[in-house]
């Protein structure tokens, strides 16, 4: 579990309670079903329309992962992966064999396009590097929708306001209509706030985590090219090991005496 993440949200969310609290002793003044259902509703309709809400979950799925589960990207592991891989093809192993000891998913994809046979050395290489670039253009395009999301919550905030005022105004002729002004503004208030929240305390968090993530995996599938390359040309791999524990921070760097 990504504990620190969790105190994030853990703390957000006890500064906009306590910030209510503070404001009214009555935090009831703050819940209202027709805001609610404007601003929710209202953004779960704009998402629908906008863009296909299985692509949209799936990356929810990796938020989650990320955060409450703390799964990221492990550099070292996949390092130490190649380095065993690169001893295994310099002692005349073939590659085939050494699939097994591949975990990564782009790691393992490398090899079997290079154990195939059908594209030659540098042009294996090339597809692989192709292919890293195209991921990340993707996830981070993936990424932007979510922060595109994010408009709509404020959006249907101002909506719901708008509505409230018109109805607020509608009514002014009434007797009590000096009265029921202010706690009438205030309903109308409320899905201004609820927009900003769930943009804010949801969406925004949920889309930086994404193109987060989208980074990380780009810079693991970099590691794996230059790894590949390294195979290839046959390096001897305490050489691969000083070459790609490059990309890594000096508490993170792997003892290539200890993985061979």
């Amino acid at each position: 579990m990504n504990i620190f993440s969790i105190i994030g949200f853990v703390i957000a969310s006890i500064v906009l309670l306590v910030g209510l609290r503070l404001a009214s002793d009555d935090l009831g003044l703050f819940f209202n079903i027709p805001s609610l259902f404007i601003v929710i509703g209202g953004t779960f309709a704009s998402t629908s329309i906008s863009f296909q809400l299985n692509r949209l979950f799936a990356f929810f799925k990796i938020f989650i992962d990320r955060v409450l589960l703390g799964k990221k990207t492990n550099y070292t592991r996949v390092v130490e992966q190649i380095i065993r891989i690169a001893d295994a093809s310099k002692k005349g192993q073939p590659i085939e064999s050494q699939l097994s000891l591949a975990n990564d998913v782009f790691l393992k994809e490398s090899l079997d396009i290079l154990n195939e046979g059908i594209l030659d050395n540098e042009n294996v290489v090339a597809v692989m590097k192709d292919r890293n670039e195209n991921l990340l253009l993707n996830n981070m395009q993936e990424a932007n929708k979510i922060k595109t999301v994010s408009k709509f919550p404020p959006a249907f905030g101002m909506i719901g306001t708008t509505i409230g005022m018109i109805v607020l105004l509608a009514n002014l002729n009434g007797e009590n209509a000096m009265q029921t002004i202010g706690p009438a503004m205030g309903i109308c208030l409320i899905t201004t706030l609820y927009g900003a929240v769930l943009a804010n305390l949801l969406f925004i968090p949920i889309a930086e985590n994404l193109v987060e993530d989208s980074k990380e995996r780009y810079l693991k599938n970099k590691i794996v090219v230059k790894g590949l390359s390294l195979i290839i040309k046959n390096t001897n791999p305490v050489i691969v090991a000083e070459e790609l524990n490059s990309f890594l921070p000096p508490k993170d760097r792997l003892d290539w005496k200890k993985v061979i």
